[in-house]
């Protein structure tokens, strides 16, 4: 019975580790650019914990070996009463696991947990045709126990013995994608990248064509080669004038990857910042990367581009497409806002076209000048595709906020501005601009920004000093001590009210703090930046 017991535990054990690890996988793109490697060795404690894994490979082997018939009772206590500390042990690890974004059981977690299972049951089976050899028992206990401890590593190796199988899967897909598009002649390719606010210039952008055209637009941040290979297969058909790809890269060459799979013949670069330099390596490479959707155009295509922003206009460009400037700041530009206005209802604005000396006034429920940007950029898209002035006007004062991009709601007994989809420099003094205007008091939530290579440090102590001076926050509430030190440097640095500065490591804390804040005045607070759990300290 005990060792029934036993088994049953281990079991358990194995799938509870398996399931956690598998989802971190998923989580860092099932290891491209070896991102579940490196997320392995920032968090050892994955690995290298001293919970109950460790109890298994003390214990476990001695469990099969030591019934000598003089200490049978005590052995049985000694069993008995680590049992108990397995429950209490694993009962606390569940209670304690909480994902923000859960497991998703797809088609290649499938065929992992096959592989996966296959590798457990070797030394299991081994263990139970040789039952009666002391020294195979215990090899093959302790080698159980050793995969149970190192199951991290066990998940990658079945990731890397799968490799083969999922690229004659991907290939499959990509080609029935490929020969889907090229029997659609008439379609239009409309290609979006940059550093951030690609996905909102997509919705945008779909929101606007869609009242002249049937435009598809990829799902939510679907905008890896596997994305746009299941958007094209599942929902492109026959009646779609306009394939709206967002694409998204890690290093450089991905962006053109993805022309050579889609062949956008338009393009829409927001802006370029430092989003993913640590995976790019440099800024120089981030700006390669980008323009290698702008390059890819063909002469008879065109580029809209952001002239406030250095990095696009610096740039040389090694095509003849045709380019469309839009700005804010910058006058010589083909299609610019000005007279910007917001407002907790939202923001309001004029646009002058190069070619037309007449102000067109448009109101949009968006937020940020950012989002401005990319309504001027969908507006500039729209009029080249004869979309009227009135239908855009109309167009973009329908246009619904994206889901947790400075999304503005009411939550409770406060006003919740979430923005909470992703996180870099410029969307983060962006969100603390939004958030000044806001009336009431004014908080801040985060945990800072991820991904910056060896910026990270100084990037989180400026968007501290940018929270105290800009924002002008009444209280900063940091999510995780560690990643927010710098965050909490540069708030101090500024002059900021330390009692007003209050860290928890469980984002759930911070709602119930909000609410303690409530009284005549309205309480609006910005969640900034939303970590992965892979980022749970």
């Amino acid at each position: 019975m005990i060792y029934f017991i036993l088994i049953i535990a281990f079991v358990f054990a194995v799938v509870f580790k398996t399931k956690r690890n598998l989802h971190m996988l998923q989580q860092n793109l099932y290891n491209e650019n070896a991102r579940y490697v490196k997320w392995l060795f920032k968090n050892t404690k994955q690995f290298l914990d001293f919970d109950i894994i460790n109890i298994f490979l003390s214990v476990f082997g001695i469990f099969l070996i030591t019934d000598m018939e003089n200490l049978v009772y005590v052995t049985l206590i000694i069993k008995i009463a680590i049992l108990l500390i397995i429950g209490i042990n694993w009962l606390n690890i569940i209670n304690n696991d909480q994902n923000k974004k859960p497991l998703v059981v797809t088609a290649r977690i499938k065929r992992l947990i096959v592989t996966l299972t296959l590798l457990y049951l070797i030394p299991i089976i081994i263990l139970v045709y040789y039952a009666y050899n002391y020294k195979i028992t215990f090899i093959m206990t302790l080698v159980l126990s050793i995969m149970l401890y190192l199951n991290s590593f066990v998940v990658l190796l079945a990731n890397f013995i799968n490799k083969p199988l999922e690229r004659m899967v991907y290939l499959n897909y990509k080609h029935k994608a490929q020969d889907k598009l090229n029997n659609m002649s008439n379609l239009k390719v409309i290609g979006i990248t940059g550093s951030y606010g690609k996905t909102s210039s997509k919705n945008i952008l779909s929101s606007i064509l869609n009242v002249k055209y049937n435009a598809l637009a990829t799902p939510k941040n679907l905008n890896t080669p596997y994305g746009l290979i299941m958007t094209i297969n599942n929902n492109l058909d026959k009646f779609t004038d306009i394939f709206i790809a967002e694409m998204g890269a890690y290093v450089k060459g991905e962006i053109s990857d993805l022309c050579k799979l889609v062949k956008p013949k338009y393009g829409i670069l927001t802006r370029i910042g430092t989003a993913h330099l640590e995976t790019f390596g440099s800024e120089k490479n981030i700006i390669e990367g980008k323009f290698e959707l702008i390059e890819s155009l063909p002469p008879d295509g065109f580029a809209v581009l952001n002239r406030d922003d250095e990095k696009q206009v610096n740039y040389k460009l090694k095509n003849k497409v045709k380019t469309i400037w839009i700005g804010i700041e910058r006058e010589d530009v083909d299609v610019r806002a000005i007279n910007i206005k917001c407002s907790n209802k939202g923001s309001n604005f004029d646009i002058i076209f190069k070619d037309d000396k007449k102000k067109y006034h448009f109101e949009t429920k968006l937020l940020g000048n950012h989002n401005i940007y990319n309504i001027l950029a969908s507006v500039a898209c729209g009029r080249e595709f004869g979309i009227e002035i009135d239908e855009l006007i109309q167009a973009v004062k329908s246009v619904r906020p994206v889901e947790h991009r400075l999304e503005l709601k009411r939550l409770g007994n406060f006003y919740m501005i979430d923005d909470a989809y992703n996180s870099n420099p410029v969307g983060a003094l962006n969100a603390c601009k939004v958030l000044s205007m806001m009336p009431g008091i004014k908080v801040m939530v985060t945990p800072g920004m991820v991904e910056l290579g060896d910026k990270e440090f100084l990037y989180n102590k400026t968007f501290g000093e940018q929270i105290a001076e800009v924002g002008k926050v009444d209280y900063a509430i940091l999510i995780g001590e560690k990643k927010t030190e710098p965050i909490k440097q540069g708030l101090l640095s500024k002059g900021f009210d330390k009692e007003k500065i209050v860290v928890f490591n469980d984002v759930k804390d911070a709602y119930s703090f909000i609410g303690t804040l409530t009284g005549k005045k309205e309480v609006y607070a910005l969640f900034e930046n939303d970590l992965p759990d892979t980022y749970n300290e």
